[in-house]
């Protein structure tokens, strides 16, 4: 018989041999039989009780070391995007072992928060422990949540800092990760959510102060995942980069292109010129250049700059930064249209006819060196008569030219109708230490309305000549309103007092005609925010399907290479189709459009989504030393648990509770958009007039709560109190008339909008 192996001997095997580690298989390799398997399972029990190993299902394992087979979470890709990934049943007494990921070409994607099964290996390197490959992806991710730290006895929990999360999150003592109370964290529910009492969570990551001034951007920035550090291998290719020269391009630097932009703008992309067309054929016409940064000459297919690119989709503005698609050495030097440094472009000379209509067009890829940068006002300054030192050069040769060639264009765009939205931009104004100073509107100039339009036709000239040469491409795609948001149009404007027609195919003059309607009165604005929110979001594919809002039936984004990861695909498309380089549109490039499309449209609506929390938050922390302050508005939504007014000061929108209308119960009427008190009869319907106090204003979550005071310069009718609580809301039933049927309701409350129209 043979003698038993020690605890040493045992320990030994399972580490050589991971897969083969149950008890029947330590028994067979130790020549174990009869009633020694007794005492092996005596020795495997004491090696448990000791901690030095772990017992798991049939198998044994060492505590201190992982598995053969895994389940890891995916975290974000380090400095030099290499993918790490953590072991989630990692139980042993030592640091958490750090796990590189081997990936295949063939495994699919992941990314940070993903749990897999993976196959790991003892690697034994100076940064990492293990190597792992991926077997497969498993389950879904377990939702985060991003929030405040609230220190409890026992634990804690977390306060999260969206606006519309409705409850609170448990965290335990063992997963605080050592948080401390006011502290801003991200955490990861565990488990399912429970029936009754708090969800609970743990927390993954500590991100500092929340009421930082500076710290607003970033919430959102982490909140919304936008990669925000560049790869180290992605700053190494950029820093390597060297400045293009005019050799094989066309020579445009004798051409007295401009770039106009903000005061503020932290890159300059696009460049413009006009002139009158001496070309016999044409009288009182105009060619219109447009030139572009040729970003494609720099960012290769399948590089890494390419990879982040992609992988970020286009650059994200806020108040007090950018995070930007391409590394600063591009997008704010070598991509960068600097006033009197030569530069590579692909321009655009379009010929226009008097009244405006674009009759073609010719692209070539060229170098140019701008006369000048300009801003906004400068341009306009100079156009209305007050050229200042820079402008005043350039105001014959350039600058009135440019507005002919507009007037012209500005009219074609009057005959097609484009949607016609007026919608002022807000323009957060900060302190140098990050705090808001003040909010304002900003100016509406020709200037910005002529580079707007030539942009236009910039985008529709590309996808014109890449349909016309028969290459893929992706498309600026806008559909139609879907019917149920133009029912939900018609009935906020016939509320207001204005006509939709019905029963004809939508067009944009429709619409157009609405606005007309509304402009100078009190419902403008309201008609305006309500006919945006009738649109469909518009989205990159590779097929056309036609841009509703632009009134176009073709148009593809060209325009802004630096920021917008589309824009590079159509320069590449144009490089392939006139043969001007091997870093045009690759084979895998076209195999890839449609996926690409998604994952850009994606990232638009992610950028958007943390540009809007941000100004929330910031107008949030502007107001908050403002509360119990009056404010005028207008009413701007209409929901079951409340009112949305949108201030004119500011353009803020902030929410009256239902609890705060009154002591009645009110019914809401979502085809009229309505509530109505069922003992008083005050109703609130979109476009009214308001005067509210502002009662809250959270700057971490960007919320406003208000008080109602007055309704269209009217005081408030006040039904009985209600309850048993002085001032309380009241509970239970409603007293008074019942409320009738849903068509009953209705038709009272279209009576009351047709008086209060003839009363107008």
């Amino acid at each position: 018989m043979n003698p038993l192996p020690s605890k040493s001997q045992i320990l030994e095997w399972i580490a050589a041999h991971p897969g083969l580690s149950a008890k029947r298989d330590i028994a067979k390799a130790f020549n174990v039989k009869g009633d020694q398997r007794v005492e092996l399972k005596r020795i495997l029990k004491e090696l448990e009780t000791e901690g030095q190993l772990e017992r798991k299902r049939s198998r044994y394992r060492d505590a201190e070391k992982l598995p053969p087979v895994s389940v890891l979470e995916i975290l974000k890709p380090d400095s030099n995007g290499d993918l790490f990934a953590r072991a989630l049943e990692w139980q042993g007494e030592g640091p958490e072992p750090r796990i590189l990921m081997v990936l295949r070409k063939t495994d699919p994607a992941i990314g940070p928060g993903d749990r897999i099964l993976a196959r790991v290996v003892e690697a034994g390197a100076e940064d990492h422990h293990y190597e792992a490959r991926l077997i497969r992806k498993i389950g879904s991710n377990p939702r985060r949540i991003l929030g405040v730290f609230r220190k409890e006895t026992e634990g804690g929990r977390i306060v999260p800092i969206d606006k519309g999360a409705d409850r609170d999150w448990r965290v335990a003592a063992t997963a605080t990760q050592g948080a401390q109370d006011g502290e801003l964290v991200e955490a990861e529910q565990l488990g399912h959510r429970a029936r009754m009492g708090l969800p609970q969570a743990r927390i993954v990551e500590r991100l500092g102060d929340p009421s930082a001034p500076k710290a607003v951007s970033l919430i959102a920035i982490h909140q919304h995942g936008i990669r925000d550090a560049f790869p180290d291998r992605v700053i190494a290719e950029a820093d390597a980069m060297k400045p293009a020269t005019a050799r094989g391009r066309d020579d445009l630097r004798d051409m007295p292109l401009v770039t106009i932009d903000p005061a503020d703008a932290r890159d300059h992309d696009d460049a413009v010129y006009a002139e009158a067309d001496s070309e016999e054929g044409n009288p009182g016409g105009h060619i219109v250049w447009v030139a572009i940064a040729d970003v494609a000459h720099y960012v290769k297919p399948g590089s890494a700059l390419d990879h982040e690119a992609r992988e970020r989709g286009n650059s994200t503005y806020f108040p007090d930064r950018v995070v930007p698609m391409l590394p600063d050495m591009l997008s704010g030097d070598l991509c960068s249209l600097h006033e009197g440094v030569g530069r590579p472009c692909i321009a655009v000379r379009m010929r226009l006819d008097a009244e405006g209509n674009k009759i073609s067009h010719r692209f070539v890829r060229g170098f140019m060196r701008s006369a000048a940068s300009l801003t906004y006002e400068q341009v306009q300054a100079a156009q209305d008569g007050t050229p200042d030192d820079q402008t005043e050069p350039l105001l014959d040769r350039v600058i009135r030219p440019l507005y002919a060639a507009y007037a012209a264009a500005s009219a074609a765009r009057a005959r097609r109708q484009p949607l016609d939205l007026d919608l002022p931009e807000r323009r957060i104004i900060l302190t140098e230490d990050g705090r808001v100073a003040s909010v304002a509107f900003r100016d509406r100039l020709d200037a910005h309305k002529l580079i707007e339009e030539f942009m236009i036709l910039a985008n529709v000239a590309a996808a014109e000549e890449l349909i016309q040469r028969r290459r893929p491409l992706l498309f600026r795609v806008h559909e139609e309103p879907s019917p149920e948001k133009l029912d939900a149009l018609r009935e906020v404007a016939e509320a207001s007092g204005f006509t939709l027609a019905k029963g004809q195919v939508l067009q944009t003059r429709h619409l157009n005609n609405l606005l007309a309607q509304a402009e100078g009165t009190s419902f403008d604005q309201l008609l305006n925010i309500s006919t945006l929110r009738s649109m469909t979001q518009a989205y990159y594919h590779p097929e056309n399907f036609g841009h509703f809002g632009l009134a176009l039936r073709s148009y593809a984004h060209f325009t802004s290479p630096i920021r917008r990861y589309s824009d590079l695909i159509v320069h590449r498309a144009l490089i392939s189709a006139h043969g001007w380089g091997k870093d045009g549109l690759t084979p895998a490039d076209i195999e890839g459009l449609e996926a690409t499309a998604e994952h850009i449209s994606e990232t638009e609506r992610r950028s958007m989504a943390a540009e809007r929390d941000t100004t929330d938050r910031y107008l949030a922390a502007y107001l908050s030393e403002r509360v119990g302050n009056e404010f005028s508005g207008r009413i701007a939504g209409i929901t079951r648990f409340g009112v949305f007014v949108r201030l004119d000061e500011t353009g803020a929108d902030g929410l009256i509770p239902i609890r705060a209308l009154g002591h009645e119960y009110f019914h809401f009427d979502a085809d009229s958009q309505t509530l109505m008190g069922d003992q008083t009869g005050l109703t609130l319907s979109l476009g009214q007039r308001v005067t509210v106090r502002l009662a809250e204003a959270v700057p971490v979550t960007g919320g406003l709560v208000l008080d109602l005071l007055s309704l269209e310069d009217n005081e408030l009718p006040r039904g009985p109190r209600a309850g048993g609580r002085p001032g309380g809301r009241r509970t239970g039933a409603p007293k008074g008339r019942k409320p009738g049927p849903a068509k009953a309701r209705k038709d009272a409350t279209s009576r009351k909008l047709t008086r209060r129209k003839r009363e107008r």
